[in-house]
C-alpha cells in the first residue's frame, strides 16, 4: 500500500541535496510540506493534509541523520589545486587497432614541458584528454578509428588528495558536491589514487577554483582547531 511516507521518502531520495538538508536539519518543515502536497496528493488521488506530510518529513529526517555519510574530514595542503587550461576531449570506439594510435600518443606528448594527458578505457570506448595544439594531429592519428564526439574549450583542475585520505568515506562526495552547490557542470572526473581531476569547462574553471579553495580552508580550519 502505497504511503503518504513512502511518497516522502520516494521524493527526497530522487533530490540528493534535498536528502541532506533533511539530513541536517536545514529544513522548513511547513514549507517543504506544502510544496510536496500536490505531487502527493496526485500519487494517492485524494486530499491530504500538511501536517501529515509534515510528521513523514520529521520522521524521515530522523532516520536520515542517523545514516547519513558525515562528512570526510581531509587535510589538505596549502598547493593541493592546479589547473590546467586549453584542453580539448575526444572518444573514441574501441576496435581492435585502436592500441597502435594509442600507443603513438606518447611519443605526441612531452611531459617535461608541461604537456597534458590521459586516457581513459571504458568497456567500449576509450576518451582522450589532452592540449588543443594537438587536436588536427591526434584526429589524424585515429583516422581509421569511430570519434564519437570531440569536445573543445575545457580546463582541468586535479585536487591532491592526502594519501591517508583514500580510506576515508565519503572523500568523492564531499568534493563534488562543492562544485555542485556551485551548479558547476562536471564533463568527466579522472582519477588516481590521490589525485581527483575534473574536467570542467573553461569558463566554469575560475567558480571551481574558488568552491574548493573554500572547501580546503574550512578543512584546514577544522583541522586546526582540532590540533588546538
Amino acid at each position: 500500500m502505497v504511503t503518504i511516507a513512502r511518497l516522502v521518502e520516494k521524493i527526497v531520495e530522487r533530490t540528493p541535496f534535498l536528502e541532506e538538508a533533511l539530513a541536517r536539519g536545514l529544513i522548513n518543515y511547513a514549507a517543504l510540506a506544502e510544496s510536496l502536497q500536490p505531487e502527493i496528493e496526485s500519487e494517492l488521488k485524494k486530499p491530504v493534509k500538511p501536517s501529515a506530510v509534515m510528521m513523514a518529513l520529521r520522521r524521515l529526517s530522523e532516520t536520515l541523520e542517523k545514516g547519513f555519510i558525515k562528512q570526510a574530514h581531509i587535510r589538505f595542503k596549502e598547493s593541493d589545486l592546479t589547473i590546467k587550461s586549453g584542453l580539448f576531449e575526444m572518444t573514441v570506439l574501441k576496435s581492435s587497432t585502436i592500441l597502435h594510435p594509442l600507443k603513438k600518443l606518447y611519443e605526441v606528448i612531452d611531459f617535461s614541458r608541461g604537456d597534458f594527458l590521459t586516457i581513459t578505457h571504458g568497456i567500449y570506448e576509450v576518451t582522450i584528454i589532452s592540449n588543443k595544439k594537438y587536436k588536427a594531429r591526434f584526429q589524424k592519428m585515429f583516422a581509421d578509428e569511430k570519434i564519437v564526439k570531440i569536445i573543445d574549450g575545457l580546463s582541468s583542475l586535479t585536487v591532491k588528495i592526502p594519501l591517508e585520505a583514500v580510506e576515508q568515506v565519503g572523500l568523492f562526495y564531499v568534493v563534488t558536491k562543492a562544485l555542485n552547490w556551485e551548479n558547476i557542470n562536471i564533463i568527466e572526473i579522472v582519477s588516481t589514487l590521490t589525485e581527483m581531476t575534473f574536467i570542467l569547462r573553461e569558463d566554469d574553471v575560475s567558480r571551481a577554483f574558488s568552491a574548493l579553495q573554500k572547501l580546503m580552508d574550512e578543512e584546514r580550519g577544522i583541522h586546526s582547531k582540532l590540533a588546538y
